[in-house]
């Protein structure tokens, strides 16, 4: 990756994760199996919903395509942080390679804002379905939604080649210790030499916050639509029905952002290497590991297919 985009390998080769080394060593068994398996239930909630969608022709609906692309995209996600967070935290040596951690920084972002677009996307669909829904087969049509995730990628590739490429063009020439658990911009700007740092740092920060904050207005602009649409349905069951078919997709946006602007937006206040590390996992482990969850349980119509795809056949009705 790092050869591919013609990155700037500087004095340094490679980089040393911090992380959790700064913990007292007997927590590290408890958090790697902690953290083992929240990865685990993470991968086999995520592969479940999709099983489940795959399996019953009845979810085979843009809603739950654009939940199969988000289910994608966050196995990914993890599958490029928390395997190499569980190796460290057994191992006394924590290196990472420089053309490895650039790699990390690539599909972390990437991934990363593909599940941002996706969000946004899902709202937009939510909005078309309860304010629009006579215009619903045109609007979202198969080829529209497959352009709709397609663009999501694509954009989560732009932004995870625009980040890359503008952190690792920089010249690193020491130390060579990252103050976290994978590589991060802000760590990794900290170690960086040179006077184009301060641009580098505020550009890179801008184009991250403004691609965030455009998905979370558009997500606010639907959602205010749909509460409107829907305080306007005469009946509380109606009223009931419509909000409940967005509610899954609401409580993760408001967790998504939540700790986001909790990482992100916090004071830049004297804090301790142990609490921003343990700040890390918020979206690194913890968003990844309720999403699922939180979607199983709160999408009625999702739930009632899991049952009957799969408890059907772990427990068969006798004849």
């Amino acid at each position: 990756m790092a050869a591919t985009l013609g990155l700037n390998h500087s004095s340094m080769s490679e980089f040393i994760l911090v992380g959790f080394s700064t913990f007292p060593p007997h927590l590290l068994p408890i958090f790697f199996l902690l953290f083992l398996l929240m990865y685990l239930f993470t991968l086999l909630g995520n592969l479940l919903i999709m099983a489940t969608v795959w399996s019953e022709r009845g979810l085979h609906t843009p809603m739950y395509l654009f939940l199969c692309a988000l289910s994608i995209s966050e196995i990914l996600y993890t599958l490029a942080i928390i395997p190499r967070l569980l190796a460290d935290l057994l191992s006394t040596l924590h290196t990472i390679p420089f053309a490895a951690c650039a790699s990390q920084m690539f599909f972390t972002f990437m991934f990363g804002f593909t599940h941002s677009f996706l969000l946004t996307v899902m709202g937009y669909d939510r909005y078309v379905a309860i304010c629009h829904p006579l215009r619903y087969n045109v609007l979202m049509s198969p080829c529209g939604c497959t352009c709709l995730v397609a663009w999501s990628w694509v954009g989560g590739l732009v932004m995870g080649l625009v980040v890359t490429m503008a952190v690792f063009h920089l010249t690193f020439c020491g130390p060579n210790e990252v103050h976290h658990f994978f590589c991060h911009v802000p760590p990794l700007v900290k170690l960086a030499c040179g006077t184009d740092i301060p641009l580098v740092a505020l550009g890179v920060g801008l184009v991250c916050i403004t691609s965030l904050l455009g998905c979370f207005l558009l997500i606010f602009l639907s959602y205010a639509f749909i509460v409107a649409t829907i305080l306007k349905i005469p009946s509380a069951e109606g009223r009931h029905k419509a909000f409940s078919t967005c509610a899954s997709h609401l409580t993760v946006v408001v967790m998504h952002y939540g700790f986001a602007s909790v990482v992100y937006l916090k004071p830049k206040a004297p804090q301790s290497l142990e609490g921003d590390t343990l700040m890390g996992i918020t979206y690194t482990i913890l968003t990844p590991f309720l999403s699922p969850i939180i979607f199983s349980l709160r999408n009625k119509e999702l739930k009632t297919a899991m049952k009957k795809t799969f408890l059907s056949k772990l427990y068969p009705q006798s004849p």
